[in-house]
């Protein structure tokens, strides 16, 4: 299984001025922005880190998943939520060749921690040997900063605020995440039982 971020965060869905607000940043001077792009570094820092903890992507955006396999014939869980639409799915052959699957031989469970692509009738099309299946999904909370839930909002800040403060601090070698950001995050965790199975 591979999975490939096909668009990225656009700057413009980052809450740069919601950071600058949170760190008490001035502002109203004539370099104000000269931080900016030392803070979306935080933001989009702090979101990956925030996105990796909880298995979900906070702003939307498109996903790539290939697989050798499908894990299960009916049913394929997707490693990202929430899931907003399937794209496509498109079966590659071990030459290269491709066929686009029919939408209506598929559809999207959605679930806030664990959506799935599920067959319509009995199970979802072969994969032809030594090839590969492609799903190209879109997922997010919201297509900006106000789809993000608030408590996720937060966390985000905190914990851009934390590398932001500790920008010089070569570290003590603990790592780890503020407790506030973990506390704000747990609920948004998917507990993974039966590694990943039914």
């Amino acid at each position: 299984m591979r999975l490939t971020e096909q668009t990225a965060v656009p700057v413009g869905a980052l809450p740069v001025a919601a950071l600058k607000d949170h760190l008490r940043l001035g502002s109203g001077f004539a370099d104000d922005s000269l931080q900016d792009g030392l803070i979306e570094g935080y933001l989009r820092a702090a979101m990956a880190a925030i996105e990796g903890r909880i298995g979900k992507a906070l702003i939307s955006r498109r996903f790539l998943l290939e697989l050798s396999d499908w894990r299960d014939g009916a049913a394929q869980a997707l490693p990202v939520a929430p899931v907003g639409a399937i794209i496509s799915v498109t079966l590659v052959d071990a030459a290269g060749g491709e066929t686009v699957v029919p939408p209506d031989r598929y559809r999207l469970a959605a679930d806030t921690h664990r959506p799935r692509l599920l067959a319509v009738g009995v199970q979802l099309p072969l994969v032809p040997d030594d090839g590969r299946a492609e799903v190209v999904f879109d997922a997010g909370f919201g297509a900006d900063w106000g789809g993000v839930p608030p408590d996720l909002q937060q966390a985000v800040l905190l914990l851009a605020a934390e590398f932001h403060e500790n920008r010089h601090d070569p570290g003590d070698g603990t790592g780890g995440m503020p407790a506030a950001v973990l506390a704000l995050t747990e609920r948004w965790r998917t507990v993974r039982v039966l590694g990943g199975g039914a």
